[in-house]
């Protein structure tokens, strides 16, 4: 099986979430993004993609208005993929914030 870690920013954001939110992304990474991952291949619905200008980072969406940012580590256990969250909560994980 996959392994995964988080950053402190994914475990600040995900804080941030309502009690709803964080049980979807949980239910959303066990049934549906855990499985995929180890197969190397995700199903539509995840939207798996690239984060444009960030090279490595992956974006995932896991509710209407639910995203997770997260990239590939190394593996700590042979021949399994290892995961590392980066962030996690609505399309405004995107936004920057003011320059």
């Amino acid at each position: 099986m996959a392994t995964f870690a988080t950053t402190p920013r994914f475990r600040a954001d995900f804080k941030k979430l309502t009690r709803h939110q964080a049980e979807r992304f949980r239910a959303v990474v066990t049934t549906e993004f855990a499985p995929d991952v180890e197969k190397g291949q995700f199903r539509p619905g995840l939207r798996v993609k690239g984060v444009q200008g960030a090279p490595g980072v992956y974006e995932m969406t896991w509710a209407p208005d639910g995203r997770a940012t997260w990239q590939y580590g190394e593996e700590r256990v042979p021949g399994k993929p290892h995961v590392i969250w980066r962030r996690v909560g609505t399309h405004a994980i995107f936004n920057p914030g003011p320059p």
